[in-house]
């Protein structure tokens, strides 16, 4: 088997998110409809065998895996899944992506099982315009979250914002600010047209990386910064702060060309690009090998041709993909 994972553009496979349900407490507008229907429970990979995914990845080069959604807090067990995977030879990054409304009961626990950085999704500061993006959330449940994120020990702390015109763009600064004083860094995020959103048109909403950032000049010099995560955030800093801004553009600002990530979904799917349809069934070989990390491990390899060159959005509010972003966590 091979020691890295190189696609046919000569990219080097570094990072993999993994999402672990489908299912979420939150029904944000950017992600799902308002009345969805989950996954049946045995169509989603079991912790074993997530946990063979995990590792088969590391074993050929990935360095870094971040656990996604839905929302990962909401899967039983994440707790052990962490503990697994935290101690695997060569992995230098775990992190989860979480809407944060379970960090009270949980952030202690994640941070003795092994997990390392956090990212959290935070579209506004209102708690009325709080509940009309998410339906079903409370803001002061995910603020509760951040800090008891804090006091458990995370010191890898990022927020992550998707700017919707007319939404919330009139709170770009005041979610600097809000980073600014809770010494976290801050990414905004171009919203990506995956699954047909009824509660928006997307095309109206839009709101690109350089309209985000010519708002926070108004108030805040931005200095470019070669930092990263393995991410696609592009990082500025501020001259009078320790929080970064970042940036993530799948529009404005295409990343295909550097990319270094595929994805597995909840129900087992390698997914090459997010922007794209191409995927292998890794839950049929898993059940069909169980226990054997080569037969996983040669159908990675093998899919890697799938990964293509880059994705092509448009922001005219045409549906791209089918799939909701619950699927993959982003």
């Amino acid at each position: 088997m091979p020691s890295e994972l190189v696609d046919g553009f000569g990219r080097r496979v570094r990072y993999v998110r993994i999402s672990v349900t489908d299912r979420c407490d939150f029904r944000c507008v950017y992600c799902m409809s308002e009345e969805m229907t989950f996954l049946p429970r045995a169509q989603i990979l079991t912790l074993e065998e997530l946990g063979m995914v995990a590792r088969a990845f590391i074993e050929m080069g990935v360095e870094k895996i971040r656990l996604t959604g839905g929302e990962p807090l909401v899967r039983r067990g994440i707790d052990q899944l962490i503990e697994q995977t935290s101690a695997l030879p060569g992995l230098r990054d775990l992190a989860m992506t979480t809407n944060g409304a379970g960090l009270v009961k949980h952030a202690r626990r994640l941070r003795e099982a092994g997990l390392g950085r956090l990212n959290i999704s935070l579209d506004t500061l209102d708690p009325q315009r709080f509940r009309q993006l998410t339906r079903t959330g409370n803001l002061e449940q995910v603020l509760d979250g951040l800090r008891a994120a804090r006091e458990a020990g995370f010191e890898h702390i990022k927020l992550n914002a998707v700017i919707l015109k007319g939404r919330n763009d009139d709170e770009v600064l005041d979610l600097v600010e809000f980073a600014r004083s809770e010494g976290v860094d801050l990414s905004f995020i171009e919203e990506m047209p995956l699954g047909d959103v009824s509660d928006h048109s997307r095309a109206e909403t839009f709101c690109s990386s350089d309209d985000v950032k010519a708002f926070i000049e108004k108030r805040h010099e931005l200095i470019p910064t070669a930092e990263s995560t393995l991410g696609p955030s592009r990082y500025y800093r501020m001259t009078d702060s320790d929080s970064r801004i970042g940036f993530i553009s799948p529009h404005s600002h295409n990343f295909c060309a550097s990319c270094n990530r595929v994805r597995v979904t909840a129900e087992g799917r390698l997914l090459l690009c997010l922007g794209n349809e191409h995927s292998v069934d890794l839950r049929a070989v898993l059940r069909q090998y169980p226990g054997d990390i080569d037969a996983l491990k040669r159908a990675i390899v093998a899919a890697l041709p799938l990964k293509p060159e880059r994705h092509h959005f448009t922001t005219d509010g045409d549906v791209q993909i089918v799939r909701f972003m619950n699927m993959t966590g982003g």
